[in-house]
């Protein structure tokens, strides 16, 4: 797919900066989503896909790469970019991953978002080096997006913000694993849990340590 290292000029900047975008609405004639998402690589839980279209004269202050931010920034942010941005959001679970294999699961929850907005978009600016099919509009990709692009930073905020409160839930649900703490990702205290308990139905099972210990467990 084609992508993007350059309609965004600030790579390297300590945050985005909305000049480029406001000049982008007025270049499309409409508005444009950003969309990014959280959790394609821990072990267990689902990955959550976020689109958000800003309004550039209402903007969330601080906006930038999840990454960058605290926990508690985080949370602040999503309060506001769902008070003053519209959002989509797309759940997809282990058992989908599984099914679907996670790079497939990612791409389909980014077409869901991009075209279940609650308002029209002329373009989809999305994280990465990936454009999901079946869009019915042009989209394209942005690598680094959410430290470039103020629309693909407020997306991933809420896909982190949500993706986060998601695996505390299962941790309750699912106690011993410590998903609260370390979110799924593969930590030495999830791998040892693991060996312990064994995989929980949250874990995705086609993912090579989950797969590799259900085979020795099995032999």
């Amino acid at each position: 797919m084609p992508y993007s290292d350059t309609l965004f000029t600030t790579p390297f900047a300590e945050a985005p900066d909305a000049t480029q975008e406001r000049k982008l609405v007025d270049q499309l004639g409409g508005a444009f989503a950003g969309v990014d998402e959280a959790g394609r690589g821990p072990w267990a839980g689902p990955v959550v896909i976020a689109a958000a279209v800003l309004d550039y004269d209402n903007l969330p202050e601080g906006l930038n790469d999840s990454k960058k931010l605290s926990a508690m920034r985080r949370e602040e942010l999503f309060t506001e970019i769902c008070a003053k941005a519209h959002v989509s959001v797309c759940v997809q679970s282990a058992r989908t991953i599984d099914r679907l294999n996670i790079r497939a699961a990612t791409l389909a929850g980014m077409t869901n978002v991009a075209t279940s907005l609650d308002v029209p978009v002329r373009k989809a600016f999305f994280d990465g080096r990936d454009v999901p099919p079946g869009l019915p509009f042009e989209g394209e990709a942005v690598i680094k997006g959410d430290g470039r692009c103020l629309a693909i930073a407020a997306a991933s905020i809420v896909a982190k913000v949500l993706r986060d409160r998601l695996m505390v839930k299962l941790d309750k649900q699912c106690p011993g694993y410590g998903f609260a703490k370390h979110k799924g990702y593969g930590t030495k205290d999830h791998q040892a849990a693991l060996l312990e308990l064994g995989p929980s139905p949250y874990h995705r099972r086609s993912f090579r340590p989950i797969r590799v210990l259900l085979e020795n467990t099995s032999s």
